[in-house]
């Protein structure tokens, strides 16, 4: 890669040349590397810098943010498109901070996650999470250690004490994680960090491990620059067809287009597949529309993912081989054959994606069987045959569907948003805060558990009757849910049904 005559600001400027060797070691505190050279070392102007970034930023949250992507320059350069995403944090509250970042001087063979306590910033310390080295043991993740290292041209320059020979680790130089920290302590305040360098590794095994550490309290933070150090006008092509690539979490496509984050990106991009995310372009430019010489420019890019709402990605058509297909499995299950394959469905990444279903079957208005799953476990279209099974044969109200009921059944199919717990001061507080016909419920007394979909706000509109037959339904008794310990839970569904009008 070329550089410019100043070695601190080609570094600044863009990300480093990725130099392959092997694994380095943390202390207990990370301490900053790149105070001073990539963003300011005082504290009050650092705030002050980005505070000014963050308030230029037109960005506003449209939806359940999940994930971002940001660039990783120093802040003359891409600090503005960071905050674009950064700003969407401002009074939002997650409390892990997963950091994916790519390696850039050490040639690692793993995803090496911070083995550090304390991740430090001129702006204060942030703790790493626990969950840390729980990840570090599910492969291709492993626990930040010492490697051989090729130490960056600032190294005599940079902001912390340079480790002994052999002592430094991956993340010991890494900018790409440290410049995005400040921008999450100024707009999101108090969380947890995770910090990840990534390596050669398996984007596709990666996001399968990651994926049981990210729930709605979790946000992940991609760091990655785009194409380097051509025309500005070559720049934009380049650059727009990655942007293009990550909107359609187009995997192929993404997989030929420059950027040096490329591994956390494609990790990113799995898991938007497994999750149903969809991801929206927030800033798009480099460093010669930001701070610097256009003929050659370094690109910059910031991208929201955000949880589709529950059903939001179906159409119509895809509606409809869903209730064809639990169609399908009542009548097999009815007759005791073997269940319908999915067939096409499988190749579809709406369907495909995890999502918590219910299927309910009713005969003449009547209710003839209801099952489902809170909390999603496997692709949609496998959801919906193993509760259209279920509902025919297991619910325990009900007798099995018998062959002669099938043709006068009808299926409905709710997909939901994820849980999320409602926080209460008083039972008059609850009552207050239930939204009926549009919130389901989740009851945790000390009987049991029980949930009842937002349909059922039809059939009892009463708040309090509501809550009242929920408990009994938990094994409670009416009231229950008045008690001190209570938990609930609320969730949203996007519902449909055979016959609709």
């Amino acid at each position: 890669m070329k550089r410019s005559p100043c070695p601190v600001l080609a570094f600044a400027l863009a990300c480093a040349v990725t130099v392959f060797a092997t694994p380095p070691s943390a202390s207990e505190v990370r301490e900053p590397a790149v105070a001073g050279l990539f963003y300011p070392k005082d504290p009050g102007v650092l705030g002050r810098t980005v505070d000014a970034y963050l308030a230029a930023a037109k960005t506003s949250p449209t939806g359940e943010l999940r994930a971002l992507i940001c660039p990783h320059a120093g802040y003359d350069y891409s600090g503005p498109v960071a905050a674009s995403g950064f700003a969407l944090l401002r009074g939002s509250s997650f409390a892990t901070v997963v950091l994916l970042s790519p390696a850039h001087y050490a040639a690692i063979d793993f995803a090496a996650v911070s083995d550090a306590d304390i991740y430090r910033t001129p702006l204060g310390d942030v703790p790493v999470a626990p969950q840390a080295r729980e990840l570090a043991r599910h492969a291709p993740f492993a626990l930040d250690h010492p490697l051989d290292v090729q130490r960056p041209p600032w190294a005599d320059q940079a902001s912390r004490p340079l480790p002994r020979p052999g002592e430094d680790q991956a993340d010991t130089w890494e900018h790409s994680g440290e410049v995005e920290v400040p921008f999450l302590q100024r707009s999101l305040g108090s969380f947890q960090l995770l910090p990840v360098v990534m390596g050669r590794v398996d984007p596709a095994a990666a996001a399968r491990a990651l994926d049981r550490f990210v729930d709605d309290r979790t946000l992940l933070v991609v760091s990655t620059d785009l194409s380097h150090y051509h025309s500005a006008a070559q720049a934009r092509r380049l650059d727009r067809r990655w942007v293009d690539a990550v909107l359609a979490l187009d995997l192929r496509q993404l997989a030929t287009q420059e950027a040096c984050g490329l591994v956390p990106v494609q990790t990113l991009v799995h898991l938007a597949r497994q999750r149903g995310w969809e991801a929206r372009l927030l800033d798009l430019r480099n460093s010669g529309d930001t701070a610097g010489d256009s003929s050659r420019v370094v690109g910059y890019a910031a991208v929201a993912f955000y949880a589709r709402p529950a059903g939001a990605t179906l159409n119509a058509e895809e509606r409809s081989l869903l209730l064809a297909l639990a169609r399908r499995t009542v009548v097999a299950t009815a007759g005791n054959e073997e269940l319908p394959a999915p067939g096409e469905l499988a190749n579809r990444p709406s369907l495909t994606a995890s999502r918590a279903v219910f299927v309910t079957l009713t005969r003449h208005g009547q209710l003839r069987g209801c099952i489902g799953n809170l909390l999603a476990r496997g692709p949609l279209y496998a959801a919906v045959i193993d509760n259209a099974r279920s509902a025919a044969r297991e619910d325990p109200r009900f007798s099995p569907v018998r062959p002669a009921e099938v043709a006068g059944l009808e299926i409905e199919i709710s997909v939901l948003s994820a849980p999320l717990p409602l926080p209460f001061t008083s039972p008059d507080d609850l009552l207050r805060q239930l939204r009926p016909g549009v919130d389901g419920v989740i009851l945790r007394v000390p009987a049991g558990t029980a949930t009842y979909l937002p349909q059922v706000w039809q059939q009892l509109p009463d708040k309090t009757e509501f809550l009242d037959t929920l408990a009994q339904k938990a094994g409670g008794r009416a009231g229950d849910w008045r008690r001190p310990g209570v938990e609930v839970a609320v969730y949203q569904v996007a519902s449909f049904r055979e016959h609709e009008p």
